[in-house]
């Protein structure tokens, strides 16, 4: 679990925005949605292949754009 530790002279926002981060990082959040329901393997691997077929397709449009 992340943990942070106020620093001299910081504010309330900057304190939550580093905690935030923080938990983004060390993937919490997408720890807690995927164990939040039960998904078979079978759809998991349906879900990454979606996944992996847009960022191919989003790093395409990217490299005709600007490459």
């Amino acid at each position: 679990m992340p943990t942070v530790t106020r620093m001299p002279n910081e504010s309330d926002e900057s304190l939550l925005r580093r905690f935030r981060k923080k938990v983004a990082k060390a993937g919490v959040m997408s720890t807690v949605r995927r164990k939040r329901w039960h998904v078979s393997k079978s759809e998991l691997r349906r879900i990454q292949k979606k996944k992996a077929i847009r960022r191919m397709r989003r790093r395409q449009n990217l490299n005709e754009r600007y490459g």
